[in-house]
C-alpha cells in the first residue's frame, strides 16, 4: 500500500477510459469502400436470433419407413450425425447464412440449427429455409471442374470417407481416404484412366456447390483413392464430412422449430439497455451516497468490468472470437454487475469498520481489502461454479465444459446453446473481471487517493474522525 503513488489513479482511470474508447468504437481503416478491422468495436457484436430475430429448429433422423434399408435411429453413429452437421452447413452456406449456429447432440441423435433473418431481405422465408437445411444431399463426381461436366458417380457409390494423416511421399499434412461401392467402382476405373494420361480433373459437387476438385495422377481401379491438397486437419475432416453427407442412408426430419420476430427482439434490446444503463447510474449514486470515496471508486471498477465484458464478447481480443450475445446473456452481465457491487460494498464496510475500531486510514484500506477478500472471494467463486455448469449443460456438446461434464449433463442437449450457454459466458467472464476491476483497480486507486491530503478525511471512507 505505501508504494501506490499519487498518480496511480490517473494511469488507471486513463487505462480504463482507453479500452472504452476502443471497446466501443474499434480501430478500423478504410481504402475505397474497403474496410479493415484491427479492433472490433461493440457495434460488431453478434446478436442472438432472440434479439435479432431468427429461427432455432432441431433436426432428427427420419424413422424408417416399412422395408426400406434406411438404418434404425438407434444404429445412426456419430460419424453419421456429424455428416448431418456437413449438410445443414454447407446448406446455409449456399442460403448466404453465414452467421449460424450448429450443434449435434450426439446423445439423442439431433442437429440443432440457430441463424438470424437475413439482413436486408423483406422476403426471406424461414420455414422454406428450414425445410431446404433438411433434405438429403445430392452428392456427385463429376469430370474436370465444371457443374456441367460428365457425372461419373454419385452419394450412393461412395462408402466412406475418412480423414487421416499423410505422411506418404515425404508429406506432413492430411489427406482424405476415399472408399467407393462396388455400385462406383467400374465407373470410377474408366474415368480415371482416361483423365489420368491428360492430368484432368474429377470434380466434387453437393447440390450446386464444388467442395473439391482434385487432379487424377492414375488410374483408381480398386476402388479405393486419397485426395491430396496440404490440407489442414480441418479442411480434411470437412471435406470428408461433406462427402460423408451425400452418401448418409437416412433422411432428416424437423421436429421442431421456433421463429422470432425480428421486431420483438429489437424492442426487448432496447428495453434491457435502457434499464441497464438507468440501474447502472443508480447504482452509481446510491455508492457514492452511501460510502462516499469508496462508493466513488466502485462505480470506475464497475464501469471497467462492463467494458471488459463487452470486449470479450465483441471479439476485442484477437485470440477470442466474437461471441453470440443473448437476452438471457446481457442477463449475465446485469448479474455479474451485481456481484461487483456486492464485493465493493463488502470491501467499504471493511474498511468503515476499520476505521472505527482506531485503525490509521492507509491501515483501514489495506486490513479493509485483506479481511473483504474471503467472503468476496467464496462469493464469486460459487457463481463461477454455476457459470461452468450453465455452460457444460446447456451449451455445446462439443465445447470444453460440455466435454467435461458430459457424463453428469447426458440428459441435457444442445438445443438452448444459444441462450442459456450466452448466460454461462457472460457471468463467467463478469466474475474474473469483477477480481480484476473489483479488487485489484480499485485497490489501486483508492489507495492512490488516500495519499492526497484533502482526501485523507476519514468521513470520505465512512469514519466518524479526521485523521490526524
Amino acid at each position: 500500500m505505501k508504494k501506490v503513488k499519487k498518480p496511480v489513479f490517473f494511469i488507471v482511470v486513463i487505462c480504463i477510459l482507453a479500452f472504452a474508447y476502443l471497446t466501443f468504437f474499434g480501430v478500423h481503416t478504410y481504402y475505397g469502400d474497403t474496410k479493415h478491422t484491427y479492433i472490433k468495436g461493440a457495434e460488431e457484436i453478434r446478436w442472438g436470433i432472440d434479439i435479432q430475430g431468427g429461427v432455432n429448429a432441431t433436426f432428427e433422423p427420419a424413422a424408417p419407413a416399412e422395408g426400406s434399408d434406411q438404418p434404425k435411429v438407434e444404429d445412426i453413429t456419430n460419424d453419421d450425425m456429424d455428416a448431418a452437421k456437413a449438410i445443414i452447413e454447407q446448406r446455409l452456406v449456399g442460403l448466404n447464412i453465414t452467421d449460424s449456429e450448429v450443434y449435434v447432440d450426439y446423445s439423442k441423435k439431433r442437429v440443432i440449427v440457430s441463424f438470424p433473418w437475413q439482413a436486408g431481405e423483406s422476403d426471406f422465408d424461414p420455414e422454406a429455409a428450414v425445410a431446404e437445411l433438411g433434405e438429403t444431399a445430392l452428392l456427385t463426381f463429376r469430370k474436370g471442374s465444371e457443374a456441367s461436366g460428365e457425372q461419373v458417380l454419385t452419394g450412393k457409390d461412395v462408402k466412406k470417407a475418412t480423414a487421416y494423416s499423410d505422411t506418404s511421399d515425404g508429406n506432413s499434412g492430411f489427406a482424405v481416404s476415399l472408399e467407393l461401392n462396388e455400385s462406383g467402382k467400374e465407373a470410377f476405373a474408366n474415368a480415371t484412366t482416361e483423365l489420368s494420361g491428360t492430368g484432368g480433373q474429377i470434380s466434387i459437387w453437393m447440390d450446386d456447390n464444388c467442395i473439391s476438385a482434385p487432379r487424377v495422377n492414375e488410374p483408381i481401379r480398386d476402388g479405393s483413392c486419397r485426395i491430396t491438397g496440404n490440407f489442414t486437419w480441418n479442411e480434411a475432416s470437412s471435406l470428408a464430412n461433406k462427402i460423408n453427407a451425400g452418401a448418409l442412408p437416412f433422411k432428416l426430419s424437423t421436429t421442431s422449430t421456433n421463429i422470432i420476430s425480428a421486431s420483438l427482439g429489437e424492442g426487448a434490446l432496447s428495453a434491457m439497455l435502457l434499464a441497464g444503463v438507468i440501474a447502472f447510474c443508480i447504482i452509481a449514486v446510491y455508492m457514492m451516497i452511501f460510502y462516499r470515496l469508496p462508493g466513488f471508486v466502485a462505480s470506475i471498477a464497475l464501469f471497467g468490468q462492463v467494458v471488459g465484458t463487452i470486449a470479450c464478447i465483441s471479439g476485442f481480443f484477437g485470440n477470442i472470437s466474437s461471441f453470440t450475445l443473448t437476452i438471457p446473456g446481457i442477463a449475465g452481465i446485469i448479474l455479474a454487475i451485481g456481484m461487483g457491487v456486492d464485493a465493493n460494498v463488502i470491501t467499504a464496510e471493511r474498511i468503515k469498520e476499520e476505521l472505527n475500531n482506531g485503525k490509521t486510514l492507509n491501515g483501514a484500506i489495506e486490513l479493509g481489502y485483506k479481511r473483504a477478500w474471503s467472503a468476496v472471494f467464496d462469493g464469486n467463486i460459487t457463481v463461477v461454479f454455476v457459470a461452468i455448469i450453465l455452460m457444460g449443460a446447456f451449451g455445446p456438446t462439443d465445447s470444453v465444459f460440455g466435454t467435461l461434464l458430459s457424463p453428469l449433463f447426458a440428459a441435457f442437449g444442445a438445443s438452448t446453446a444459444g441462450t442459456i450457454y450466452s448466460l454461462g459466458y457472460t457471468l463467467l467472464v463478469g466474475i474474473i473481471l469483477n477480481f480484476v476491476f473489483g479488487i485489484f483497480c480499485s485497490r489501486l486507486m483508492l489507495a492512490s487517493l488516500s495519499k492526497f491530503k484533502f482526501l485523507r478525511n476519514r468521513k470520505l471512507y465512512g469514519g466518524a474522525k479526521i485523521d490526524g
